[in-house]
């Protein structure tokens, strides 16, 4: 089966070229693996290496920092 896919992201152009280079294989080859793991025709898991893409990362944050200090405090007038 042949099939023409056009607007490609750049975002996802750019990975798939790099995985291709990396693995040593061509472009089409990484796309068609890319693409039977999207719809779930492998075996293999997906494994993602980090949670980074869903929980994002940690930034220092004065601001929020602050706030959560203010959140800490006891008033002792109310635990007597």
């Amino acid at each position: 089966m042949q099939y023409t896919l056009r607007n490609i992201p750049a975002a996802v152009d750019r990975i798939l070229r790099r995985r291709a280079s990396e693995q040593g294989v061509s472009l089409n080859t990484v796309a068609l693996e890319a693409l039977a793991r999207g719809v779930g025709a492998t075996e293999e898991a997906v494994r993602l290496s980090t949670l980074r893409g869903l929980a994002g990362v940690w930034e220092e944050d004065a601001e929020f920092d602050a706030a959560l200090r203010d959140q800490r405090v006891v008033d002792e007038a109310l635990w007597r």
